[in-house]
């Protein structure tokens, strides 16, 4: 894009953010843009162009002796392609040649080839590198590099929350060092997307190029919806009450996402008071062909019994009717294959969502090798969207369907003991070439789910799965 473009995007942008209401943002992490908490809605308006452009595309050839600056994904769910993203946008607004690549397109010769590069890297579930980066930090990271004549930076993405807190970022800090790497700057880290951090990031990076500064990054648009509808899926359920939400776009052109993306609740003010009630991301469980964008959320209270802000003004306090300000954000990384391979696909809870939306493709599609495989407490009344899944296996849209309920006395009592349990079928699945998706709570059904696989596949198979996209999570 030529600088003057860039130029014009930016100013534009500032010009938005005077007219942008400003909120303090908070929240949690398990990824780099964490599901549950509020990362920082930081990007600018013209970023989203720019995003669909460049992400995932092939990386650009390397002149070993020039001064191009390569810039460096690590992503989970996008989150850190944003900012490498605006961060390549920033350096080429000063004038500097950039290559934008995600990290599983890096190699070696890369690495030994260039001059300057600028790592974002996120961390997922316990400190563990995004599934792009896996190989990557299990062949090139293995051992040290030559890299003397390498000078980076290094942004680091993560949640105090966690006791690992940017652990892969981290990681590849050491390595770098370790290969003979010279930090351009110390390394930044970046608490659950905080503005401050990112600024810090931005100005080291400016300085670090010899750039004139770029105005601050802003906020992303919101687009105007309104909630249609809202539904309780479990009454009677010893668990938090959960609900189908259907929300219905005030201009039907925004009807437009992919089975696997998420969708940002944008923040907003409670209707009695001047509590900031933060932004909120959600697994669409819909199509646009359905009309409506539909959620899977469970209502949360705290220890005092108060409605948590974001689930409780979605599944409580707003009323029909009521304009929810939202946007969708891609989220390449859980798309489905484009070709009819089998699909095994494994969640719990809330991570329905998700899985139906991959579900309702497959179907539209007329793919039909679909196992799925899904947990909840009780039979008789934890049926999140269970009718449906039931009615797909009976007219053979989904070839099998094992539900799990962890509550019952007799069989497995989780999704990951039933994988277990039929490990001859899931080595036949992986066999004809299945992808497996995973979506749902991070704590417990994630890492139960990874240690089954491999110890049904080993460990070798289940990293080449996750380096080559067969292999997907969606955990929060």
């Amino acid at each position: 894009m030529p600088v003057g473009q860039i130029a014009i995007g930016i100013a534009l942008a500032a010009v938005a953010t005077w007219f942008a209401t400003l909120h303090d943002f908070t929240g949690t992490q398990a990824s780099d843009w964490p599901r549950t908490g509020l990362a920082s809605a930081i990007v600018v308006g013209w970023a989203a162009l720019t995003v669909a452009l460049n992400r995932r595309r092939a990386p650009v050839a390397v002149d070993t002796g020039s001064d191009t600056i390569h810039v460096v994904y690590a992503t989970q769910t996008g989150y850190a392609a944003e900012l490498a993203n605006l961060t390549a946008a920033t350096l080429r607004h000063g004038g500097d040649a950039v290559a934008l690549q995600s990290i599983d397109t890096l190699t070696p010769a890369m690495l030994q080839g260039a001059k300057r590069m600028l790592f974002i890297a996120s961390t997922t579930g316990e400190g563990d590198a995004p599934d792009p980066a896996t190989g990557f930090r299990r062949d090139v990271m293995a051992g040290a590099l030559a890299l003397h004549g390498l000078s980076y930076g290094l942004l680091a993405l993560g949640d105090h929350d966690y006791e690992d807190f940017c652990a892969f970022g981290h990681d590849l800090d050491r390595w770098l060092r370790g290969s003979g790497a010279v930090p351009g700057f110390d390394l930044v880290e970046v608490d659950n997307g905080d503005p401050g951090a990112l600024r810090h990031w931005q100005h080291h990076v400016a300085e670090w190029a010899g750039s004139p500064e770029a105005p601050d990054w802003v906020r992303p648009a919101y687009q105007s919806w309104r909630l249609v509808e809202r539904r309780l899926l479990n009454p009677g359920s010893a668990g938090g009450p959960c609900f189908h939400i259907a929300l219905a776009p005030v201009d039907a052109a925004h009807l437009r996402w992919d089975a696997g993306d998420v969708v940002e609740i944008g923040p907003r003010r409670g209707r009695d008071d001047e509590q900031v009630h933060p932004h909120r991301e959600y697994s669409i469980a819909s199509l646009p062909s359905d009309e409506t964008l539909h959620l899977v959320v469970r209502q949360q209270r705290d220890a005092t019994g108060s409605l948590g802000l974001g689930s409780g003004w979605l599944t409580a306090l707003a009323d029909i009717g009521d304009a929810v300000d939202l946007r969708v954000r891609r989220n390449e990384g859980f798309h489905a294959p484009g070709d009819d391979r089998p699909m095994l696909l494994i969640g719990n809870g809330t991570g329905i969502a998700g899985l139906r939306a991959l579900l309702k493709e497959r179907v539209a599609r007329g793919h039909v090798r679909n196992w799925l495989i899904f947990g909840e407490r009780h039979a008789g009344v934890d049926r999140l969207h269970v009718d449906e899944l039931e009615r797909w296996r009976a007219d053979g849209r989904v070839e099998r369907l094992d539900l799990v309920w962890s509550r019952e006395t007799q069989g497995p009592r989780y999704v990951q003991d039933r994988l277990r349990a039929a490990a001859d079928d899931v080595r036949s699945y992986v066999d004809d070439g299945a992808a497996i998706y995973v979506c749902g709570s991070l704590a417990g059904m994630a890492p139960g789910v990874d240690a089954a696989l491999r110890g049904i596949l080993g460990k070798r198979a289940v990293d080449d799965m996750l380096a080559d996209g067969r292999y997907r999570r969606d955990v929060y």
